[in-house]
Protein backbone atom coordinates (compact mmCIF):
# COMPACT_ATOMS: atom_id res chain seq x y z
CA UNK A 1 0.00 0.00 0.00
CA UNK A 2 2.95 2.34 1.02
CA UNK A 3 4.10 2.07 -2.57
CA UNK A 4 0.78 2.39 -4.52
CA UNK A 5 0.37 5.75 -2.44
CA UNK A 6 4.11 6.82 -3.03
CA UNK A 7 3.57 5.63 -6.73
CA UNK A 8 0.50 8.22 -7.35
CA UNK A 9 1.54 11.04 -5.27
CA UNK A 10 4.98 11.25 -7.44
CA UNK A 11 2.91 10.96 -10.53
CA UNK A 12 0.79 14.01 -9.41
CA UNK A 13 3.30 16.85 -8.28
CA UNK A 14 5.66 18.96 -9.61
CA UNK A 15 8.42 18.11 -7.11
CA UNK A 16 8.42 13.88 -6.55
CA UNK A 17 11.75 14.05 -4.80
CA UNK A 18 9.72 16.06 -1.59
CA UNK A 19 7.48 13.26 -1.45
CA UNK A 20 7.35 11.43 2.02
CA UNK A 21 5.38 8.27 2.88
CA UNK A 22 5.10 7.15 5.97
CA UNK A 23 3.21 3.93 7.43
CA UNK A 24 1.55 4.13 11.49
CA UNK A 25 0.40 0.66 12.33
CA UNK A 26 -2.48 0.45 14.48
CA UNK A 27 -3.81 -2.86 15.76
CA UNK A 28 -7.20 -2.14 14.45
CA UNK A 29 -5.87 0.76 11.22
CA UNK A 30 -2.94 1.16 9.00
CA UNK A 31 -2.51 5.18 9.09
CA UNK A 32 -0.57 6.22 5.55
CA UNK A 33 0.91 9.55 6.25
CA UNK A 34 1.86 11.57 2.77
CA UNK A 35 4.24 14.62 3.13
CA UNK A 36 4.42 16.68 -0.05
CA UNK A 37 6.38 19.93 -0.88
CA UNK A 38 3.99 23.63 0.37
CA UNK A 39 3.30 24.27 -3.40
CA UNK A 40 2.09 20.01 -4.17
CA UNK A 41 -0.65 19.99 -1.87
CA UNK A 42 -3.06 21.41 -3.85
CA UNK A 43 -2.81 18.73 -6.46
CA UNK A 44 -2.31 16.21 -3.98
CA UNK A 45 -5.47 17.27 -2.60
CA UNK A 46 -7.99 18.30 -5.71
CA UNK A 47 -10.62 19.93 -6.44
CA UNK A 48 -13.48 19.54 -3.47
CA UNK A 49 -10.74 16.82 -2.36
CA UNK A 50 -11.70 14.73 -5.32
CA UNK A 51 -7.75 13.14 -5.62
CA UNK A 52 -6.79 12.70 -1.94
CA UNK A 53 -10.78 10.76 -2.18
CA UNK A 54 -9.60 8.23 -5.09
CA UNK A 55 -6.25 7.59 -3.75
CA UNK A 56 -7.84 7.01 -0.30
CA UNK A 57 -10.13 4.61 -2.35
CA UNK A 58 -7.18 3.16 -3.75
CA UNK A 59 -5.64 2.60 -0.67
CA UNK A 60 -8.78 0.65 1.07
CA UNK A 61 -9.19 -1.71 -1.98
CA UNK A 62 -5.50 -2.89 -1.62
CA UNK A 63 -6.14 -3.25 1.27
CA UNK A 64 -9.11 -5.43 1.91
CA UNK A 65 -6.77 -8.84 1.89
CA UNK A 66 -5.00 -8.01 4.52
CA UNK A 67 -8.24 -7.39 6.80
CA UNK A 68 -7.20 -4.25 8.07
CA UNK A 69 -8.77 -0.66 7.97
CA UNK A 70 -6.55 1.81 6.02
CA UNK A 71 -6.15 6.14 5.92
CA UNK A 72 -4.78 8.18 3.92
CA UNK A 73 -3.42 11.81 5.74
CA UNK A 74 -2.03 14.59 3.99
CA UNK A 75 0.08 16.32 6.48
CA UNK A 76 0.88 20.19 5.54
CA UNK A 77 4.60 20.76 5.56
Amino acid sequence: MKALVELLARSLVERPDAVEVRVVDAPQETVIELQVAAEDVGKIIGRGGRVIKAIRTLARAAATRSGKRVNVEVLRP
